[in-house]
């Protein structure tokens, strides 16, 4: 048996000889199908990620609202006994700082969590009465209201639904017919008002889109200073929803797969993103003017609930898997965040998609 090893080696080196000599010749095989999304390690070594347990030091499920950087968040948890519902800051080192409390019995009393640099404002609803707070995270002060005077407050679960923009505080409310765009300084005094006919609701500033409530979405960009409007692209038995630069436009194709088209508001560059089981999982889009964030749904995910997490590159129209399996997907001002897991032990994933 010995001697036929020197024999074995020169077939085997003769085997492969051929092979690779054949995939030069002819090619290498035929692949089918559409291409495979990249990984997020892969698609952008350098962003930031981050994961948060789902329960703090105490016992309490934490949730998060709003995340300053990938691993330092705001959210809220309820106190060990229950009593109490805290709006809190959550460090990377996973360090506590209480802002406010008020007691359980007010159901989901923050909302709306939205920053400029070390200011955080929020929404809290205390007797089905919003109010709006703030808390300057930098020189440690306790949290102050803002103002009761919001309006018939509109929430539309986007991350422009309160916003901060050079000092200035934003949010829709309705009235009548219309809207109003209401508007406070972060430092405080009267509340602004601007009113127009119609069903808007605020995009990134100087802008607002209508048809928020509408079956068929977006028809219409309106911006607020200039009075300029743009007519957006829609399609035919489609869903529209706009931002100033990117339009998507969701519809069914043939085969009553879902499709999901982007163009700029002028109808311009449009393509197709994703055909198949997708889905819009955020209201708001092609975030940054770059990503638009889309899920998959798998043969298991009636199941479970989950479902793929992606995100579609505009620079490079590339498709990058963030997660196989998600849950609870979020995004607010330039993070994304969602859950892996089952509901009994699960974690919080986030990326940072401006450290792209």
């Amino acid at each position: 048996m010995p001697e036929r090893a020197p024999l074995l080696r020169t077939l085997v080196a003769l085997a492969v000889t051929l092979v690779a000599g054949a995939a030069l010749l002819f090619g290498q095989p035929a692949t089918s199908g559409p291409p495979q999304p990249l990984s997020v390690g892969a698609a952008w070594p350098n962003a930031q990620r981050g994961s948060i347990p789902s329960h703090l030091a105490d016992g309490s499920t934490y949730t998060p609202g709003w995340f300053f950087d990938a691993r330092t968040s705001a959210g809220t948890a309820r106190t060990a006994d229950n009593k109490f519902l805290r709006l809190v800051v959550l460090g990377p080192d996973e360090t506590e700082r209480e802002l406010r409390r008020v007691p359980s019995t007010d159901r989901g009393p923050f909302s709306a969590l939205t920053s400029e640099g070390d200011t955080l404002v929020w929404v809290e609803t205390i007797k089905s009465k919003p109010q709006l707070w703030t808390a300057d995270l930098k020189s440690g002060k306790p949290a102050r209201r803002l103002t009761e005077d919001v309006g018939a407050l509109r929430l539309y679960d986007s991350q422009y639904d309160l916003t901060v923009t050079n000092g200035t505080v934003r949010w829709t409310a309705a009235a009548g017919d219309g809207t109003e765009f209401r508007s406070i300084a972060v430092t405080g005094g009267p509340v602004a008002i601007q009113r127009i006919t119609g069903d808007w609701g605020l995009s990134a500033w100087p802008w607002a889109v209508d048809g928020q409530t509408a079956a068929t979405g977006a028809t219409t960009l309106h911006n607020l200073t200039t009075g300029q409007e743009v007519t957006v692209p829609t399609g035919r038995r489609a869903v529209t929803a706009c931002s100033p630069g990117w339009c998507e436009v969701v519809s069914l194709n043939a085969d009553g797969d879902t499709r999901i088209e982007l163009s700029h508001a002028d109808g311009s560059a449009r393509r197709t993103i994703a055909e198949g089981t997708f889905q819009t999982v955020i209201s708001d889009v092609a975030v940054l003017d770059r990503f638009q964030v889309i899920g998959r749904v798998g043969p298991q995910s009636e199941l479970s609930g989950n479902q793929e997490l992606l995100v579609y590159d505009l620079t490079d129209r590339s498709t990058v898997l963030i997660s196989p399996d998600a849950a609870d997907i979020a995004y607010r001002g330039g993070v994304l965040w969602w859950s892996t897991g089952d509901r009994n032990s699960y974690v919080r994933n986030s990326l940072d998609l401006r450290t792209i």
